[in-house]
């Protein structure tokens, strides 16, 4: 549905489905001790008060280019 943005400190932002209803999943990786749960948001209002939106980036693969032959 959608992809993951990445935040400072180990943030992770992503959009999920949960009882047929989209939300926004923020968690926060923690080397060593695996994944806390941040909170279940409806809003990118409510993403804002747990994480600053201007610190997020989303990684996304780029498809390859074709090899040129020499």
């Amino acid at each position: 549905m959608g992809g993951v943005w990445h935040g400072p400190k180990g943030i992770e932002v992503e959009v999920i489905v949960l009882d047929k209803r989209p939300l926004i999943r923020v968690t926060r990786v923690i080397p060593e001790h695996g994944r806390m749960h941040l909170g279940f948001c409806a809003t990118p209002r409510e993403v804002a008060a747990l994480v600053d939106l201007a610190s997020l980036v989303e990684v996304i693969q780029l498809p390859e280019l074709p090899r040129r032959r020499r």
